[in-house]
């Protein structure tokens, strides 16, 4: 009677030696993905100190408070990017199983964080995009050409000489702006339209290579384009990273199988 069957074909020392180069390669893929964890930190950092200085420069444009959510979720994300690449470089060294599932812990909040991030920004992008319009054309039409002092005077003319540009969609919108007795003469924009390097600017639109020709709205448009596409990519770029690392590392939490053969051979009942 046969009371035990072991498959001729199995072959240990194989199967031992495939076990331990799949661990080993997942150790050093493991061990470079911290490093880039680490890396992908300061772009998302800066994404997010940029989304926040962005909004405090133009407030008086974005009325939604909520284009602030964007940019901490990323800084909360890159802070949370540092301890996770330190787990995955410490975790070849030390195979923990405490800190493996730490770090898979960390990896599925920071999916969530970032993918919440981008998502966010891409709609109040959009939405502050529609908002635009209308707000900048409050503001200049509300410009006091007397009283310099006025909050929407003042307004308009930081944004003026921030962004280099003059008018909505460009210089010649002042012609219809100006008032019905300065019309009638030599047209003027504001002296903010003038650029830098010509220190006799009057603001006379006569003098037209003295002046900012691109719309102030296009400029906040390429602003917040840039900022969509920067912070799409800096968290695609780390979701990539995070799934790397989540595999490498639950390879590592695999326990090896060297059982391939059979125990009892169904024979030895018959």
């Amino acid at each position: 009677m046969r009371g035990i069957g072991f498959n001729p074909n199995f072959n240990p020392s194989l199967l031992c030696t495939t076990e331990s180069w799949g661990r080993a390669l997942a150790k050093i893929v493991l061990t470079f993905i911290g490093f880039f964890l680490w890396g992908a930190s300061l772009p998302l950092l800066f994404g997010g100190m940029f989304v926040i200085l962005t909004y405090k420069s133009y407030q008086a444009f974005f009325p939604n408070q909520f284009f602030l959510l964007p940019g901490w979720l990323a800084i909360l994300a890159a802070g949370f990017l540092f301890p996770a690449g330190s787990l995955a470089m410490y975790i070849p060294v030390r195979n923990s199983r405490y800190h493996q599932g730490t770090l898979m812990y960390l990896l599925l909040v920071l999916f969530c964080l970032e993918a919440s991030s981008a998502a966010m920004t891409q709609v109040y992008s959009a939405k502050a995009g529609y908002q635009l319009k209308s707000s900048l054309g409050q503001f200049f039409h509300q410009y006091n050409w007397s009283f310099r002092s006025h909050c929407s005077t003042e307004i308009v003319d930081s944004i003026h000489k921030q962004l280099k540009c003059c008018g909505i969609y460009n210089y010649t919108d002042w012609i219809g702006a100006l008032p019905k007795y300065l019309q009638s003469g030599r047209v003027f924009v504001p002296e903010s339209c003038c650029k830098e390097t010509y220190l006799d600017c009057s603001g006379d639109l006569n003098q037209s290579e003295k002046l900012f020709k691109e719309g102030c709205l296009m400029k906040l448009e390429k602003r917040l384009h840039f900022i969509t596409y920067y912070m799409a990519w800096c968290c695609v770029v780390a979701i990539c990273l995070e799934m790397l690392a989540a595999i490498s590392n639950g390879v590592l939490m695999k326990a090896p199988l060297f059982q391939d053969f059979h125990i009892l051979d169904s024979s030895a009942f018959s």
